[in-house]
């Protein structure tokens, strides 16, 4: 049996020609750059308007040709790429003559828009809202001449090409806006943008009564906008173009961000009105490139090493020095324990780290991390923190305790002997009776060199009898350790037990759904910092 072909998505071209010609009123929204064409099509919009007054104010230039045509095409491309819906573009005069319009439509097809507005004044434009005396028209004829060769040059039969009649713009009076508007229809333009700065609509309707329909009419209802939209509707109008208001309001957000930022000196009052850097990353499409990572890349690289660094806890043996920071914000020689901890993960190639706050959080500070806040860190363990980082929770993860100062070939034996499962960093020497992550494994460290992997059998402060070393806190998460983590986080969720639970418990759970946990060895080079004689040997480490 023949397999039907899947029906091909009907081109941009095509879905504006639609709205252009078919019964019913649409709307454009503008857009200037990539990000704000993204947020257009995923408003709901069919299609969106590149403004050249907007693209050009977001280069910070004026809307008189001083943005070259090319830097349009390519910001127009960019648009393309970021949403799908039908682009039409503002082409100002041309840029240019009749030859120039020619390239311009061919480059315009390219970049993937799919149509173009042209104004018939003289090149360079200067924007219609401002000084009426110095808005002069092309002559007509010439006019039509770069209509004729805009639509000639044209390879898709849908591609659109709008005249743009500029008279009552200018002064030129109803009679003028007219005999244009009929002469452009005669060249081929494929509708009419009748445009006015009046504050009413009035001479816009009466150029459509007396246009009586010939071909579609688009409006720009910019300085008419208390208009009713049933009013567009009722005469006919085939697309309304909501021209400059995204850049309007992304003006007012950033200057009023500006001014309070510079007279408050801090972003704790800006940080919660402004969107999250996650949102900016899944506007630029990061998840799209994420999985192409995976599918494209060698393994070995898709498995970029990230960290994740659990401190939140207080520490409530150090004589007052944790009262305004966290115990990982501590000292040592000179370098707080989670500075340590960055740079040390940093020197073998970590470039995302995560930080787990709590106690203090305001105080928890290291470059280039991003942070994640448990609020409930009196109440809640390791497991629990960790469960708030789950999305940093990737092929290649280090997992580590905030309170540990560790000597780097600590971590190297680690990446060395890690797999696509979990890993973790037992010291064979560290045996004391009241630590709570004590281990047993398949066998103990004999000081001999072996070909066999040592794997987990218990873990925790149930561990009886002669341990043979401790975790110190620090695991590796392959592939399929990531996977492992995240699913026992969720079975201890759904079993009410997350809260308190605390990371050698969520490894036990692993270890018993019959997933073997390798163990690397090591011998002393590290110390949990509990209290302030912890903190004294660390710097003698």
């Amino acid at each position: 049996m023949t397999k039907a072909r899947p029906t091909p998505p009907v081109r941009r071209t095509t879905r504006l020609r639609h709205m252009l010609t078919e019964p019913g009123l649409e709307f454009l929204m503008e857009a200037h750059n990539g990000v704000s064409a993204k947020i257009v099509g995923e408003a709901g919009f069919q299609g969106l308007w590149a403004s050249g007054l907007t693209m050009s104010a977001s280069f910070g230039v004026r809307d008189n040709n001083e943005l070259s045509w090319s830097q349009v095409v390519d910001q127009a491309g960019f648009m393309a790429d970021a949403a799908s819906i039908p682009i039409l573009l503002d082409g100002d005069t041309g840029h240019g003559n009749f030859n120039n319009m020619r390239r311009f439509v061919r480059k315009l097809e390219q970049a993937g828009v799919a149509g173009v507005v042209i104004e018939d004044k003289q090149f360079p434009k200067l924007n219609s809202f401002l000084r009426e005396e110095r808005q002069p028209l092309a002559a007509m004829d010439e006019f039509c001449g770069k209509i004729q060769a805009g639509k000639d040059s044209q390879h898709d039969d849908d591609f659109v090409v709008i005249a743009r009649v500029e008279a009552l713009i200018a002064g030129w009076g109803m009679a003028e806006a007219l005999r244009r508007a009929e002469a452009y229809w005669k060249a081929g333009a494929d509708a009419i943008l009748i445009h006015s700065k009046q504050p009413t609509p009035a001479e816009i309707f009466m150029f459509l009564d007396a246009w009586e329909r010939r071909c579609p009419v688009v409006l720009v209802p910019t300085k008419y906008y208390t208009t009713p939209t049933a009013d567009f509707r009722e005469r006919k109008v085939s697309l309304v173009i909501w021209a400059n208001h995204l850049l309007r309001a992304s003006i007012v957000a950033m200057e009023s961000t500006a001014r309070r930022v510079k007279e408050e000196q801090t972003l704790i009052n800006v940080e919660q009105e402004v969107a999250t850097l996650r949102e900016v990353f899944r506007l630029q499409g990061d998840h799209e490139l994420e999985g192409a990572e995976a599918r494209y890349l060698p393994t070995q690289s898709a498995a970029r090493l990230s960290a994740v660094v659990l401190a939140a806890g207080a520490g409530g043996a150090f004589g007052g020095l944790t009262d305004d920071r966290p115990k990982a914000m501590l000292k040592v020689r000179g370098r707080t324990i989670l500075g340590r901890l960055s740079d040390d993960f940093e020197s073998f190639g970590c470039r995302q780290l995560t930080v787990v706050r709590g106690h203090q959080a305001d105080a928890v500070q290291v470059g280039g991390a991003t942070y994640v806040d448990n609020t409930d860190f009196a109440e809640t363990g390791e497991a629990y923190s960790l469960s708030l980082a789950v999305d940093a929770l990737k092929p290649g993860t280090l997992v580590s305790f905030g309170d540990i100062v560790l000597k780097r070939f600590i971590i190297h034996s680690v990446l060395e002997e890690a797999g696509p499962g979990l890993t973790i960093a037992v010291d064979s020497q560290f045996r004391s009776a009241d630590y709570l992550d004590r281990v047993i494994c398949d066998r103990a460290y004999t000081g001999r060199f072996e070909l066999d992997a040592t794997h987990l059998k218990a873990i925790g402060a149930s561990v009886a009898g002669d341990p043979h070393g401790a975790w110190i806190g620090l695991l590796h998460a392959g592939q399929d350790g990531a996977t492992w983590l995240r699913e026992a986080i969720d079975e201890c969720r759904e079993e009410g037990t997350l809260g308190r639970a605390r990371l050698a418990d969520v490894l036990t759970r692993i270890m018993r759904s019959g997933r073997p946990i390798q163990v690397v060895y090591t011998h002393g080079g590290w110390i949990n910092v509990n209290n302030t004689a912890d903190l004294l040997h660390a710097s003698a480490l």
